[in-house]
């Protein structure tokens, strides 16, 4: 009997599989429940037939109002040639059903959402004998960690680190509980919201043992080629790669034709499999997909046959139509060979920094700690902000790869002044672009800072000065954050001497 757990099988077959050919993703669930015109009584069902508020649109209920319909949606991509498809779960949360006052139905969405999935799975394995697959869908939620709402207060967030991250738990754990082969974290927007997904699915993973691979797909929002909340690709790519996931990607937001560059760029720099699944052009002036099958089929095609993909499936408005085209169009093609990346530090703010050979050494801008500026500190204390934040955009301005944050003063809420500093820093397009250490004798305000950053920062800094098991909890609370660190040469005895 083997010892091997479900994700462990999961990730060997998907391996072998990626190794020999291209893999085909899904296409879109809403699409599919759209063209059935469900009505407000057909969202409710029996069970929900009173409940106080509208329910459609809240196509995660489907799940457990229209199961068979949804089983059926499933079975229709597998049956257009897909591998894997992803479960009704995109807004599965918390955080997301608080629309409909259904908070408390989210673990069980997400776990009947997977089982729904994996029903579909096993009929489409008893037909043909290849194996299929289900990623349990974690979509961005409706909220942003990086970006506040109200344009009055730049500093202001509608939700935390710490509530993202309860709500991807609870998800997380339902999705496993259900039978997911696969946890997927798409359509990121945000990617603090992603951290913290990430920072959940870690927590969740070791808790049930399940070792299931991991799935990350950003969106690109506009020509820009950033995030909604800043980021480029790769910068993007170095803020997530900590979570070792088995795929990187880009889907939603744009067509194959607008994300093949940003795609093209994941797959320079990502030293893992790479996934796209567009959507079926840009929408129309009604909100509808117009590309054919054939034309979106011949744009993703080219994808593999310039080896950029591994993965590769559909968004917003395709169909199984779509997505029988694209398995035919990378049919024979070989998937892309995954690069051997040299080991670097890899650094990011809304931009990447890559320490490389040629850089003789990295200039870190310590005017925004208290410590060692007496003005910095002056215009903390006074809760002058908009002052403090000149100071780092002059450190910015004057060449600072990295800006050290420290708010260790004795009068001073050290915690409250880290968090409101860097919530203000993300607002600020010319700060933020660099990456930022975050700097304190206080692991708990190191933590506190931590959860407000999108890119992959520095911690400054963790000893063994207070013993062997204090030190790896914090070592693994910051690896679950994807921080870099600087460890201190100090143990219970005080500074090493040789």
């Amino acid at each position: 009997m083997s010892d091997e757990t479900r994700g462990e099988r999961t990730r060997r077959i998907l391996s072998e599989e990626a190794r020999k050919r291209i893999l085909v993703l899904d296409g879109a669930m809403g699409t599919m429940i759209q063209e059935r015109r469900f009505d407000e009584a057909a969202f409710r069902g029996a069970r929900f037939a009173d409940w106080p508020c509208d329910l459609r649109g809240n196509n995660d209920l489907l799940s457990l109002t229209q199961p068979d319909a949804i089983r059926a949606i499933h079975l229709a991509y597998f049956e257009a040639g897909a591998d894997i498809v992803e479960t009704n779960t995109f807004s599965s949360t918390t955080i997301a059903q608080a629309d409909y006052g259904m908070e408390a139905l989210a673990f069980e969405l997400n776990r009947e959402g997977a089982r729904l999935a994996r029903e579909a799975a096993d009929l489409a394995e008893r037909k043909d004998g290849r194996p299929r697959f289900v990623a349990g869908a974690l979509g961005p939620t409706n909220r942003t960690a990086s970006i506040s709402p109200d344009v009055n207060n730049p500093g202001y967030r509608a939700v935390t680190f710490d509530d993202l991250a309860a709500a991807y738990k609870q998800a997380a754990l339902g999705l496993i509980e259900g039978g997911a082969d696969l946890l997927l974290v798409e359509t990121i927007f945000d990617t603090l919201n992603a951290k913290a997904a990430l920072f959940a699915i870690d927590e969740a993973l070791e808790e049930t043992g399940a070792g299931l691979p991991v799935m990350i797909s950003g969106t690109i929002t506009d020509l820009s080629g950033r995030t909604l909340s800043g980021q480029t690709p790769t910068a993007f790519w170095h803020s997530l790669r900590h979570a070792r996931p088995f795929s990187f990607g880009l889907n939603c937001a744009l067509g194959a034709k607008e994300m093949r560059a940003h795609i093209a760029e994941i797959s320079r720099v990502a030293d893992t499999l790479v996934c796209a699944y567009p959507n079926a052009g840009l929408p129309n002036e009604f909100g509808l997909y117009d590309e054919s099958p054939e034309a979106m089929a011949a744009l993703v095609g080219e994808f593999a046959r310039a080896g950029l993909v591994n993965i590769v499936g559909g968004c917003c408005g395709s169909t199984p139509a779509h997505i029988a085209a694209i398995a035919k169009a990378v049919r024979g093609v070989a998937p892309r060979a995954v690069p051997t990346i040299a080991p670097q530090l890899r650094l990011s703010g809304l931009e990447p920094f890559t320490l490389t050979p040629d850089i003789a050494f990295v200039n870190v801008g310590e005017r925004t700690n208290v410590t060692g500026s007496a003005k910095f500190r002056k215009l903390i204390k006074a809760g002058d902000y908009a002052a403090a934040l000149a100071v780092a955009r002059e450190q910015v301005e004057a060449g600072a790869q990295i800006i050290d944050v420290n708010m260790d003063e004795g009068l001073l809420d050290s915690q409250r002044a880290m968090v409101e500093f860097l919530s203000l820093v993300a607002a600020e397009p010319d700060i933020a672009r660099v990456p930022v250490m975050v700097d304190s004798s206080k692991f708990e305000v190191i933590e506190a800072g931590l959860k407000c950053l999108q890119g992959k920062a520095v911690v400054n800094s963790i000893s063994l000065k207070e013993g062997e098991e204090k030190f790896v909890r914090d070592a693994r609370i910051v690896r679950r954050h994807g921080a870099a660190v600087v460890v201190m040469a100090f143990d219970e005895q005080g500074q090493a001497d040789t």
